[in-house]
């Protein structure tokens, strides 16, 4: 008798097909969260950026030259800048692709007083549309340079205005709708410092540029295949474009000029030796008095003056240590809240120059009347402000001419943002229903957004209208602003509606 071969049954086939389905969906899902979370866990440890006691500080730090001018006929101050293409030794040996104003990286310092009428002669030899933003300053806004300003290959912009403004550190940079984080990381932006004549406090200050009075413009740069990469934080740091700066200081005293040129990342500015230094003014100019502290917090677009005492011989670090972004572990992380820089040697001559001591009061405070005025509030979420994202023919708010306002900023989002604001320097009333701090007692054109925020800012509206050419508000983290974080204001006289906004030249389009 053959015994054959028992067929199986076609459904245990289907029932063991079915088991092992079964387990292949419950392992994937598990397989997937482990891999995950491998990942962050790799990230986890080694994201963080630490470059403490590493750098070499090889490099003299250069000192951007004060652009030269003239006054023409109509006795303004012209100055002229020129946006082209270069190549840079922004890593030591190694030649990176980059832009600059007048030069291959970077642009030179501009320099005027309050009460010049100044014009800008700005020519782009560049093979993209770009614009020139003149950031913190009080100006029409046909001058702006803004998103409504583009300036395309080949031609030459003339913006002009009366500068009347007090004494302070701004800065320009490029402002074409949707690329500014791309030509501000490639090297597009400068100093521009305002000068008051006759102001006895500011000269009685470090004054002597490049001297005693350095410009510190701070970038993290993140570098591949030759050319500046956008998009995330970077692991390189440039001051003024070098790269493990020094700098020789001659005087008892060195006001350092710091701005954070960087397009995302936040940093909290130190000493080595954890020593006290004096802030005398930020964004807008002179703080009300003088204030002793030992670290302060810029995100992108910040500035502050700070003074140093220096002793013969001495050498010390300015360092940007872990900033508190305020952000819940996982932003903190991988939003650079556990990155630290060595940023600038300072190295003490053997001989130092005596300098004055730094006046106790330094500028009038700022004191808007807040009674009965127009009051608006301003959601950051996502990408969007008030639950929209930037049109360019879309005017989001009317301003009255004449007329004092007061701004309430909420950061509703898990993540930090900042908030900007063109053509005034605004005062901080609050931060979270509490006073702010003397580094906030000054007047600010951009403010520190971590989430869960809100601060009220009042500012006052004058000189200038327009009811079809906006200035703007926008965080000032540039992938945000480009991606759509950003809005348009117009001032207007009394009785005015605001028209549709008017774009005197071509639209430049948007890479992506």
């Amino acid at each position: 008798m053959t015994v054959g071969t028992r067929a199986k049954s076609p459904v245990r086939q289907r029932s063991r097909g079915s088991r092992r389905l079964l387990v292949l969906l419950v392992t994937l899902p598990v397989v997937t969260v482990v891999g995950v979370v491998a990942t962050l866990a790799v990230l986890w440890l080694v994201l963080p950026v630490s470059t403490i006691g590493k750098v070499d500080f090889e490099q003299p730090l250069a000192i951007p030259p004060l652009a030269e001018s003239h006054v023409n006929a109509e006795g303004r101050r012209v100055f002229e800048l020129t946006a082209r293409e270069g190549t840079s030794e922004l890593l030591p040996g190694e030649q990176i692709e980059s832009w600059g104003f007048n030069g291959a990286y970077l642009g030179p310092t501009l320099r005027a007083s309050r009460g010049e009428e100044v014009t800008m002669k700005v020519t782009n030899d560049l093979d993209e549309t770009t614009s020139v933003h003149w950031h913190g300053m009080h100006l029409p806004p046909e001058a702006d340079g803004g998103p409504h300003q583009p300036v395309k290959p080949g031609e030459t912009w003339q913006p002009s205005w009366r500068i009347d403004q007090p004494a302070a550190t701004l800065w320009y940079h490029p402002h074409p709708h949707g690329e500014t984080e791309d030509h501000v990381a490639r090297g597009l932006a400068g100093m521009f410092i305002l000068d008051e004549p006759g102001n006895a406090v500011a000269e009685s200050l470090p004054h002597e540029y490049g001297v005693d009075d350095v410009p510190v413009i701070v970038q993290d740069k993140r570098f591949g295949g030759g050319k500046v990469q956008t998009g995330s934080l970077g692991g390189d740091l440039l001051v003024n474009g070098t790269y493990g700066p020094y700098l020789d200081v001659t005087t008892e005293r060195v006001r350092l000029r710091l701005l954070n040129g960087s397009t995302k990342r936040v940093f909290d500015f130190g000493f080595s030796d954890n020593r006290a230094f004096t802030l005398i003014g930020t964004d807008g100019g002179l703080l009300p008095e003088r204030n002793r502290r030992d670290r302060v917090l810029l995100s992108p677009g910040e500035r502050a003056e700070i003074v140093v005492d220096m002793a013969a011989g001495e050498d010390v670090v300015l360092r940007s240590f872990a900033p508190d972004l305020e952000s819940g572990f996982l932003s903190e992380r991988f939003g650079g809240g556990a990155d630290e820089f060595d940023v600038l040697q300072l190295r003490g001559a053997n001989e130092l120059a005596a300098s004055p001591a730094v006046p106790q009061q330094l500028a009038a405070a700022p004191d808007l009347d807040t009674e009965d005025v127009a009051r608006r509030v301003f959601v950051l979420r996502g990408r969007e402000i008030n639950d929209r994202r930037m049109a360019m023919s879309r005017v989001d708010e009317t301003v009255e001419i004449n007329s004092t306002e007061v701004w309430e900023v909420r950061n509703a989002d898990g993540e930090y943002h900042n908030f900007h604001v063109h053509d005034v320097q605004f005062q901080v009333l609050d931060v979270d229903g509490r006073r702010p701090g003397p580094e906030l007692s000054g007047w600010k054109d951009t403010v520190f957004m971590p989430p869960g925020r809100t601060v009220r800012l009042a500012m006052r509206f004058t000189d200038y209208t327009d009811v079809d050419t906006p200035y703007m508000y926008h965080c000032h983290l540039l992938q945000h602003e480009d991606n759509g974080m950003m809005g348009q204001f117009v001032v207007v006289e009394k009785g005015q509606e605001a028209d549709t906004p008017t774009r005197r030249h071509a639209d430049p389009g948007r890479r992506g």
